[in-house]
């Protein structure tokens, strides 16, 4: 049974995190989640300058998902709103975020931080934009330490599993990161059984339980190389029990997101109930609290 954890300054009631996405690109959506039991929600990642024009997609597969999704298309006034109404509410929510320089990182976190908003997650290794990402510890370096500057508030950087992941979450910690997530969605492809093209018309970004093996070999690779901050477990994410694998080797908590796009909320109060053990009592995970009636949630 897992039952409270500690991530980024916030004491979260269970260790279940809804990550960032589609799902929670809305205001709406977020506090659902957080009604339905998660222990924080991620959001979907913000930046000043969406790319304009690309078709998001997604291509489901037996192992999971692919994606061609990439950031919020809202803007960054929106975005300040929302979180400042998710803020006054005290809701345990995570604002991801990603610019196209560290400076311009720099300058969205501390402008997020006058949100009074909690703790930030830096997307900084999204693959779907433009040809690609080969990522590598200085660019994480030069992202960590500008975002270290600018704000005072407890962030992870999010790092793709892969060759070199262990050099560049050093290179997180050794520029000011609180913590790390891995593992960001990785590089894949479906082939049309018909035409033989890419589906989605190239490589994406893959996640579900076809990434969990790879990410706990990850985490407990790190753990095992004396890693000395927190790790968040993202990746395959379908029941209790993956949640404790991600406990198991090292992780302070699992962010959970593929799953979710069936039956997003019952299947996330299951994911909470098995992860905490009240499926044995009966007993529903306790909900959020309810924000004013009152006052408009944003879509």
């Amino acid at each position: 049974m897992a039952a409270a954890t500690r991530v980024l300054g916030m004491d979260l009631a269970n260790p279940v995190v809804v990550g960032s996405g589609l799902l929670t690109d809305q205001e709406r959506n977020i506090r659902r989640l957080l009604r339905s039991g998660a222990g924080a929600v991620v959001t979907k990642t913000i930046h000043p300058n969406p790319p304009t024009g690309l078709d998001e997609r997604i291509v489901r597969l037996p192992t999971g998902m692919i994606n061609s999704t990439t950031y919020s298309k809202r803007s960054v006034d929106h975005w300040v709103g929302i979180l400042n109404d998710l803020a006054r509410d005290r809701l345990p929510v995570i604002a991801s975020l990603h610019a196209d320089s560290p400076s311009e990182l720099a300058a969205l976190a501390a402008q997020v931080e006058t949100t009074g908003c909690r703790a930030l997650e830096l997307g900084i290794s999204c693959l779907n934009e433009q040809d690609g990402l080969d990522d590598v510890p200085e660019r994480v370096h030069a992202y960590t330490t500008a975002t270290r500057a600018a704000t005072r508030l407890p962030f992870s950087v999010k790092l793709a599993s892969g060759e070199g992941v262990q050099d560049r979450a050093f290179a997180a910690a050794r520029a000011g990161a609180d913590a790390v997530t891995i593992s960001d969605t990785l590089p894949a492809a479906a082939v049309h059984a018909e035409t033989g093209d890419l589906r989605l018309g190239g490589v994406f970004g893959y996640s579900g339980p076809g990434i969990k093996p790879l990410v706990l070999a990850s985490l407990w690779k790190l753990r095992r190389a004396g890693f000395p901050l927190p790790l968040l477990g993202s990746g395959g994410v379908e029941s209790g029990r993956d949640v404790h694998d991600y406990l198991r080797v090292g992780a302070v908590a699992a962010q959970v997101y593929t799953a979710l796009h069936t039956d997003m909320n019952p299947t996330l109060v299951r994911i909470v109930a098995e992860t905490t053990g009240s499926h044995r009592t009966g007993h529903a995970p306790e909900p959020a609290p309810e924000a004013d009636r009152s006052r408009q949630v944003r879509s």
